[in-house]
């Protein structure tokens, strides 16, 4: 299926591994000239490289950090600087920050909403007038479950990341008139630099531990499909929202989660 996307510029932020690396990889292949964003610049230069030998796209890697206004701004500078413009915003940074209530600093909780929240409203400020100019935009917020289902011991992360839910659905009604399309992606279990980092403290205390037997445990009884997402599952769906075959899509909230939520 051609996603009618050649020639659009797309930005991704963190997109040094994990989803972030998966949607880059995925819209370079569709033609999109892509913009990718990290703060470990060495990793994020041979992501990089990696998009440009698979796709044999165009990838430009811009070292910054989106908790920083002054970096989001320097960011889409520069990607407009290249290429004159940016059509697709993928609001992917962060991580998962969880724990029980009264464990969660007030330090915490601004570090959080700075780098979930925040960073996805300043880069979508940033990069909607070239988007209302051309009547033309695509951003795709990337979420999690948690976010609509919070579970005990989620926070802050749940609480980022409904708000990210709510800016979505907010900006999506805005910004219809403009052409300008605004989906979220709500991310369950899929593997991650993140997991992998706690595959490898497992496997400080189990030396037989494999990957593959790390991954089918943190399935097991949590995920109906029975296994744990792949990134490039949830990079393909982001295409398509970024594409020309979504054109009639807004608003949505789409859970990427093999079936794991309890709400649709």
């Amino acid at each position: 299926m051609d996603l009618g996307i050649s020639g659009r510029v797309a930005l991704v932020t963190g997109g040094s591994q994990g989803i972030g690396r998966a949607a880059a990889h995925r819209l370079a292949q569709e033609g999109a000239k892509v913009v990718v964003c990290a703060r470990d610049g060495a990793r994020l230069g041979q992501v990089a490289e990696e998009v440009r030998h698979a796709s044999r796209g165009e990838v430009l890697p811009v070292v910054a950090d989106v908790s920083r206004a002054e970096d989001i701004q320097s960011l889409v500078r520069t990607a407009v600087e290249r290429w004159g413009k940016v059509d697709i915003l993928v609001n992917n940074a962060g991580t998962s920050a969880a724990g029980p209530f009264e464990q969660v600093s007030d330090k915490d909780w601004a570090a959080d909403l700075d780098l979930k929240l925040l960073a996805a409203v300043r880069c979508t400020r940033a990069v909607l007038p070239y988007m209302k100019a051309q009547r033309w935009g695509r951003i795709i917020n990337v979420t999690n479950l948690g976010g609509k289902a919070p579970g005990p011991r989620s926070l802050p992360t749940s609480v980022s990341r409904a708000a990210g839910i709510a800016l979505t659905k907010a900006l999506s009604k805005e910004y219809a008139e403009h052409n300008i399309l605004v989906n979220t992606v709500c991310i369950g279990l899929i593997k991650s630099g993140q997991h992998e980092r706690r595959y490898e403290r497992a496997r400080q205390r189990d030396a037989s531990l494999t990957i593959e037997g790390f991954y089918a445990e943190m399935a097991r009884g949590r995920v109906p499909l029975g296994r744990v997402g792949e990134a490039e599952e949830a990079g393909d769906v982001i295409a398509f929202l970024a594409s020309e075959r979504a054109s009639y899509l807004t608003g949505t909230a789409i859970n990427i989660d093999g079936g794991t939520s309890a709400v649709v």
